[in-house]
């Protein structure tokens, strides 16, 4: 299906009159995941506040968690209205990235497929530069590290590219490295390397995901100072 159709079928799976969200939240922290991975970073419910000032609250069955820092409010179906983009984590199965409406889930990708593995989201972005937003994570952070770029469609999130040994996310820490620098050249993708020594730039070239060193990395901040070297605006996940 042609990219067009894909964001037309989500306008229609729309509820009509769907009312914008204005911010989103986790509540209900919650030890029945026990992963840890990611501290402070499992909760029950999502809440969406919507610009007229009512609160959808969302709670998942107790063999699923969302594991995260927070939701991100990013329009993916190309809808003109933001959609949250949450991670969710399945007792049994691991994280997917998973995309919610005031009605309630409206997209997911897959999941791992393992119980405890993860994915650290990076942020959105328009990768081939049509006007839609794509959204790219790390799976498996501590592991192969697989940095991965994924579009809305009519069959959920469809993976574009991925590249191996591209951490954001150091284990146990509450903190979210990296993110999208916006630069006048076009997006550009911040991550570690996968010994946590240098800042590395993705970038989408012909359909891939191409990487170079930036500079040294040494800390959270590196990622800032390396998009502000590069004459880019970091936006972190």
């Amino acid at each position: 299906m042609t990219r067009w159709l894909a964001l037309l079928a989500a306008v229609w799976a729309a509820p009509a009159g769907a009312e914008a969200i204005a911010s989103a939240r986790y509540e209900a922290a919650t030890a029945r995941y026990g992963h840890g991975a990611l501290a402070g970073g499992e909760w029950a419910e999502l809440v969406l506040v919507l610009a007229g000032g009512d609160e959808r609250r969302f709670a998942l069955p107790e063999n699923m968690v969302f594991e995260d820092t927070a939701p991100r409010l990013v329009d993916l179906t190309g809808d003109g209205v933001a959609e949250a983009v949450v991670v969710e984590s399945s007792v049994d199965l691991g994280a997917r990235l998973a995309i919610w409406g005031p009605e309630g889930r409206i997209a997911a990708g897959p999941f791992i497929g393992t119980a405890h593995r993860w994915l650290a989201p990076l942020g959105a972005l328009d990768v081939d530069g049509d006007g839609g937003l794509e959204f790219a994570y790390v799976v498996r952070p501590h592991l192969d590290a697989v940095l991965t770029v994924a579009r809305f469609g009519a069959r959920g999130l469809d993976v574009l590219a991925e590249a191996p040994g591209l951490p954001s996310h150091r284990y146990r820490s509450g903190v979210l490295e990296g993110g999208i620098a916006a630069c006048e050249t076009g997006p550009v993708m911040l991550t570690a390397d996968s010994g946590w020594a240098q800042v590395m730039a993705v970038r989408w070239v012909a359909g891939r995901l191409v990487s170079e060193t930036v500079q040294s990395y040494a800390g959270p901040e590196s990622f800032a100072e390396a998009a502000a070297a590069m004459g880019c605006e970091l936006t972190k996940p």
